[in-house]
């Protein structure tokens, strides 16, 4: 008995890591790809249905197109309502995985398992295909765990146990209150294993087998529904707040369609009998008048499961703007300056779910990161212009002027923890399987966190020495010098705001030699104010004192052009230039 256990759980097991696997061999081959269709086919509510259908079927996993399509709506490439019909075709798409079950527990496949393993590891040796050769073994993983489970479910004999039997019998299968206690063990099951994959199966084994009503299957199946949406629903907890309106969606569709279908249920279980009758009548065998009973039930689950979301998502696709208000109606934003309080936006660790995606959850970071630099930036800007001689007078300056640097400060220490945070996050990335190209967008984006962070320390660098100039109150620029670091402040503003374009952007449509340009002027323009310095002290315009601090500005903004310069060439792949 122990054995049968064991080896009843070592499939499901295999099921559920072949899943993985071919989850993770389709990002990697084709990743870009199925991100650049949810961003493109999206324009209206059908095509997003369409799209997160297909998209979802191609992955095998419906979290993964969740994933990526919360990450296009942080990112202000999809909005919530095209979102919403995104998910709401993952839901149809995902249902493909029943059909494969219905169809190995039907017809004896064990074959193709044994020859997906020979062909994928001849592939897998193949460097150029090892991909292709990592989707095909986990395929064969898939069907050998399902082919197991289901001469396991034949060697149990269920239909034929007494106690199974009794177990089954003690419920009323007209009562609604049994379809009620089946859905709840379907939620809290498919919540425990993390796959609906596998409770899907255990329910097709029991229904198959005679031991279980196909009306009891029919309430795990819904349960399954709703347990998939309360583990997205946990990990979008930590995340922002359009995260957590998505998950919200995704929960209030399967909910709506849970609680109309009760209503319908044993009319629409007999529509869906008669269905799965003619069909198979007709296509299957047509020597005969009905289709064996185990492979007609496995047959009406995965109908069910199909057309049970699709219907659902007919309905409720015209209402997408009223499911969007109310979501946002549960989920207010925060009122919290999220700016001045250091936390990651994107990278969450409920949703670190493939590499593939996280490594395009880091490159929004990222993006926001590059932002944030440049609003520090400002503030040393707006902190030169308080410490003017004519500024200092105004009332309430000095008050102001110790209030924005405070809050470069703070900056400089989220500059800090992003970094740790982003760089640590990308370590343990990289600790997975990985493409090549995968590889290479890690160590460009490791070298842009330590980039942007060094931005960060020049600004910081910047605003002490202004702070030292401004403490020292009789130590004031005079018109000609404030003249020239606006000058030299506005050329480092362009170089961060060409940085900015190319992060926010595709790289090959960024030019890069404007940034070269904008460097070649910062450096010029540096050597040529050194100089004119020198003779401006020897004329007596300024102190020598007041001429270093001047001059250490100026070496600051010509540094934290260089930093600019590394993180545009580790973005577009170039090699870094010689010191």
């Amino acid at each position: 008995m122990m054995l049968t256990i064991f080896t009843m759980l070592g499939s499901l097991a295999l099921l559920m890591f072949g899943m993985k696997s071919m989850s993770e061999a389709l990002q990697k081959m084709a990743g870009p790809q199925l991100r650049h269709a949810l961003g493109a086919m999206t324009s209206n509510r059908i095509t997003g249905l369409l799209t997160g259908s297909v998209v979802t079927a191609s992955v095998q996993s419906s979290t993964a197109t969740t994933v990526m399509t919360v990450s296009f709506v942080n990112a202000g490439l999809l909005t919530l309502a095209q979102a919403i019909s995104v998910i709401m075709g993952a839901n149809i798409g995902t249902t493909l995985t029943a059909w494969i079950m219905a169809v190995t527990n039907s017809f004896d496949i064990s074959i193709v398992s044994y020859i997906g393993f020979f062909i994928g590891i001849i592939l897998i040796y193949m460097k150029k295909h090892r991909y292709t050769g990592d989707f095909l073994f986990g395929l064969g993983f898939l069907l050998m765990g399902l082919t197991t489970l289901r001469l396991t479910g034949q060697a149990m004999n269920l239909g034929e146990n007494p106690d199974v039997l009794s177990f089954f019998k003690s419920f009323d299968m007209h009562s609604y209150w049994t379809i009620f206690t089946f859905l709840l063990l379907g939620g809290v099951l498919t919540f425990c294993v993390q796959s609906s994959a596998a409770v899907m199966a255990i329910t097709m084994l029991l229904c198959s087998s005679g031991a279980m009503p196909i009306s009891m299957g029919i309430a795990l199946v819904l349960g399954e529904n709703i347990g998939t949406t309360i583990t997205s629903n946990l990990a979008a907890l930590s995340a922002n707040t359009q995260a957590r309106r998505a998950a919200l969606a995704h929960m209030f569709f399967n909910v709506f369609g849970v609680l109309w279908i009760l209503i319908v249920f044993y009319w629409f279980i007999d529509g869906i009998e008669w269905v799965v009758q003619y069909v198979g009548s007709e296509m299957l065998d047509k020597d005969m008048n009905t289709i064996p009973k185990k492979d007609y039930l496995t047959f009406v689950l995965a109908a069910f499961h199909t057309g049970f979301n699709v219907i659902n998502a007919c309905i409720l696709i015209w209402f997408i703007p009223q499911i969007e208000k109310f979501v946002c109606w549960v989920i207010k934003p925060k009122k919290v300056d999220e700016e001045e309080d250091f936390r990651l936006h994107f990278i969450t660790a409920g949703f670190m779910k493939t590499p593939e995606l996280s490594v395009l959850e880091a490159q929004k970071e990222i993006q926001a990161f590059s932002n944030r630099m440049q609003r520090m930036f400002g503030m040393v800007q707006e902190l030169l212009n308080l410490s003017s001689s004519e500024r200092s007078k105004e009332k309430n300056n000095e008050q102001d002027f110790n209030k924005l640097y405070t809050r470069i400060e703070k900056y400089e220490g989220i500059s800090d923890n992003m970094e740790l945070e982003i760089a640590k996050y990308l370590e343990n990335v990289s600790d997975a399987h990985l493409s090549d190209e995968t590889k290479g967008k890690i160590r460009a984006m490791l070298r842009e966190v330590s980039e942007l962070e060094s931005i960060g320390d020049a600004c910081f660098n910047m605003a002490r020495t202004i702070n030292r100039k401004y403490s020292k109150k009789e130590d004031h620029f005079i018109e000609k010098q404030y003249s020239h670091l606006h000058q030299m402040m506005g050329l480092t503003d362009q170089a961060l705001s060409q940085m900015n374009k190319l992060m926010s952007g595709r790289k090959e449509a960024y030019d890069v030699n404007r940034t070269f340009n904008i460097e070649n002027e910062i450096n010029n323009y540096r050597n040529q104010l050194k100089a004119q310095n020198i003779v401006d002290v020897n004329n007596h315009l300024y102190t020598y004192a007041e001429g270093t601090i001047y001059i250490d500005l100026v070496n600051e903004c010509e540094k934290l052009g260089d930093y600019v310069v590394n993180v545009v060439e580790a973005r577009m792949g170039t090699r870094q230039r010689e010191a």
